[in-house]
């Protein structure tokens, strides 16, 4: 599958991205001197992206599984070199998991699919990245 984006820069160091669906995404990064912000970095987008992709798969998963009552969020930490260029080494993966009697077993076997197969974009950290993931289960 090929797919296509544009990126527009919008003056300073600022970018405007689009997909094929029409939707769009400003980009920027730190100023020296300024607190001015109108974007997300690149690099944090990539960690949004494997964040994106693995929770996509995850409450995909779940609904074929009939699990239906819990809260989801994840925390993604990359861990940059320190010399350039300056790429994401370490990523940690949080998956948190919040609702009464949570069906463990399953929630697991959801996330270790989204790891273990599904997840592309998991897949492409894998080629420069030592990944960490944990599962977290709050009782609400």
């Amino acid at each position: 599958m090929f797919r296509k984006i544009t990126a527009e820069w919008n003056g300073g160091m600022t970018f405007e991205s689009d997909d094929p669906g029409g939707n769009s995404v400003i980009m920027d990064t730190e100023v020296e001197g300024s607190d001015e912000r109108f974007g997300v970095s690149p690099k944090s987008m990539m960690l949004s992206a494997l964040a994106g992709c693995s929770g996509l798969d995850v409450v995909s998963v779940l609904e074929k599984m009939k699990v239906t009552d819990y809260e989801f969020k994840m925390d993604v930490e990359g861990e940059l070199t320190q010399e350039h260029p300056k790429y994401f080494h370490k990523v940690k993966l949080d998956y948190h998991f919040y609702g009464k009697d949570l069906n463990e077993k399953k929630i697991k076997k959801a996330v270790d699919l989204s790891v273990e197969k599904y997840c592309g974009v998991m897949e492409m950290f894998r080629q420069f990245s030592k990944l960490d993931i944990e599962i977290h289960y709050h009782d609400k």
